[in-house]
């Protein structure tokens, strides 16, 4: 007769469970562009105010998360350099065909670079690093931090900058029952044919807030009756005084902080945190 499992192993167990549920949020929520491009397509004050920030700085631009090209190629059409680098063959994949249809200007204008942000090495520097839409919001660990910044301190070109946004944690969206799905409109989920599928679309969300990571269960439900499927996603969460913190002692200074893409302060009713750093003379 078997001996129950202690709880060492169940813990081991369970830890093993989330490392493999923060492996798929990482990655999961990229693998379909088309998906990612309709879901976002009325995202626009971010991509705005990257190209107006951009075309104010100077280029070359370095984007951390660069997707898609959702913020890349708007970049690119002012006329500046950009090298985007991102972790999703598949989003990567996207922006090479979306370059396809661009101007011969603008595709000599775009670098991109398959590679973890925590890792990657360029080579050169610039005079502007952009992390935009959450993309740090995937840095799950003290660690990943301090390995993420001390890339964009040697990527810096002397008092270059640093502007990256991230959500701000909404008390509601955490204490939400895991138990719960919390449905939304049905929509037509993108398919390669163009037509369409009619989905009924509902969330679950399950906050860990001992390593404060979100996680999103996005369950997809064809009207059609055929089988469903889950999308995850994972997000580390990041108060305002935690990232003053974090970018404190990793050797940069905040030198803007907006709570909105007009470059507007922030209060205590934003959603969004936009921080503007540069590293600090050592």
């Amino acid at each position: 007769m078997s001996s129950p499992p202690s709880k060492r192993s169940e813990r081991t167990r369970t830890r093993a469970r989330r490392d493999l549920e923060l492996e798929a949020g990482t990655s999961a929520h990229y693998e379909d562009p088309a998906y990612y491009t309709k879901t976002y397509r009325s995202r626009l004050d971010d991509v705005r105010f990257y190209a107006d920030y951009a075309a104010e700085r100077g280029g070359p631009v370095l984007e951390y998360g660069c997707g898609n090209g959702r913020i890349t190629l708007p970049i690119a059409r002012l006329g500046l350099d950009v090298t985007g680098v991102d972790l999703s063959a598949d989003m990567l994949a996207d922006l090479r065909a979306r370059l396809r249809d661009e101007p011969a200007d603008v595709r000599a204008r775009v670098t991109t670079k398959r590679g973890d942000m925590r890792a990657v090495r360029l080579g050169r520097r610039f005079p502007l690093v952009i992390c935009p839409f959450n993309a740090f919001l995937h840095l799950y660990t003290r660690v990943d931090v301090e390995r993420f910044l001390a890339r964009v301190r040697a990527h810096l070109a002397p008092r270059g900058e640093l502007v990256f946004d991230v959500s701000i944690p909404e008390p509601e969206e955490l204490a939400r029952d895991p138990g719960r799905a919390y449905a939304t409109p049905r929509f037509n989920y993108p398919t390669p044919d163009g037509k369409g599928m009619p989905v009924r679309y509902t969330e679950r969300f399950d906050y860990d807030k001992i390593r404060q990571i979100l996680f999103v269960a996005m369950e997809f439900s064809p009207v059609s009756g055929e089988d469903s499927w889950m999308t995850p996603l994972a997000h580390r969460q990041f108060y305002p005084r935690e990232l003053e913190a974090l970018l404190h002692y990793n050797g940069f200074e905040i030198l803007d902080a907006w709570g909105d893409f007009d470059r507007s302060p922030p209060t205590r009713d934003s959603i969004t945190l936009i921080l503007r750093a540069r590293a600090r003379r050592r």
